[in-house]
Formats: structure tokens, C-alpha cells, sequence
């Protein structure tokens, strides 16, 4: 179960859905709303925010297990896990955000976590939904609304400020 005074809402799909590209539509609305927005990803491989030959990619790489970098405008902490066997756990990871100073945290990832999630479902794509097996999924955007037979919720993927105006009544009821 996911521990959090702020409310999480989640993101799941299959890979190639469009999750990223919707985030990137619907951040800017909920900030336009007076959102503060935390945000986590799930990678599924092994991946690398340092470049090659920068300072904090050396140091990293040199075997500091905690590399944090810092400037007059950002921050960021990378984390060496090598012993770490499975998927990282999302709870310790919602531990790392300063909750202070967010109103809603938004995962991309994580579908098969309990947690309150938006199922992204393009029947182009030929996949399966996820909502039958996932009673945390409380809406889906589609393409094709009709094409999908629900009780719950029905969003339209292509239409960004509905999601949002959706996720905006969600934090309202649960803030």
C-alpha cells in the first residue's frame, strides 16, 4: 500500500502508449491551476542522466554510491543501487520528494502498484487493458471511448484539458 500525505496519481500503459507525451500536455494545465507537480518515472532498464566525462558522471562512476549536484537553479541526487533486486519500491522513492511543497505527485510507471492511476489504452495498439485486473485504475483515455466497455470513468486521450479538469476534481476530493 502506498504511504503519502499528498495525492499520487498514476499513469499506466503499455510501453508505446503515449504516457510521456500526455504527462508533458497536462503538467503545464495542472501548473496553469495552481498545482505544484512532483513527478516519478519507472525505467525499465538501465539508464543515465549524467554525460560521459562530466564531472558528476566521474565521481559517480569513480564509486560514489550518492552523487548529489547542485546549482543556483537545480538540483538532483542520483542514487547507486547495485544490490537492489527487482523494481525500485515506490514508497521509499515518494520518500525522497518534499512533500511540503507539492499538492500532487503524478507516476508514470509502476502499473502492477496499488495506487490511484489513469489506464492509457489505445486499441490501435493491440494490447490488452489493464482495468480489468487493476480495481486501482479509476479512469481510462482512449482514443475510441466506444471502445471500451466500462463502469468507470472514460477520458478522451486526445484531449489533454479534459484529463486535466478530471485530475483536478480528483485532488479536490482527495486534498
Amino acid at each position: 500500500m502506498i504511504e503519502t500525505d499528498t495525492p499520487i496519481l498514476g499513469f499506466a500503459a503499455f510501453s508505446g502508449t503515449g504516457k510521456t507525451t500526455l504527462l508533458v500536455k497536462l503538467i503545464p494545465l495542472l501548473k496553469e491551476k495552481g498545482l505544484r507537480i512532483g513527478m516519478i518515472k519507472h525505467a525499465h532498464h538501465n539508464f543515465d542522466i549524467d554525460k560521459s566525462g562530466k564531472d558528476s558522471y566521474v565521481l559517480r562512476k569513480a564509486g560514489a554510491e550518492q552523487m548529489l549536484i547542485a546549482s543556483q537553479r537545480r538540483w538532483a541526487l542520483m542514487v547507486e543501487t547495485p544490490e537492489q533486486q527487482g523494481d525500485p519500491d515506490l514508497n521509499e522513492l515518494l520518500q525522497q520528494l518534499n512533500h511540503s511543497k507539492l499538492d500532487l505527485v503524478l507516476v508514470e510507471g509502476f502499473k502492477h502498484v496499488t495506487f490511484p492511476k489513469i489506464e492509457l489504452h489505445r486499441p490501435s495498439l493491440g494490447k490488452p487493458l489493464l482495468f480489468p485486473d487493476d480495481d486501482s485504475i479509476m479512469a481510462i483515455a482512449t482514443e475510441q471511448a466506444t471502445a471500451v466497455s466500462t463502469n468507470i470513468p472514460r477520458l478522451d486521450l486526445n484531449n489533454p484539458e479534459m484529463i486535466a479538469d478530471f485530475m483536478f476534481n480528483f485532488i479536490q476530493q482527495t486534498g
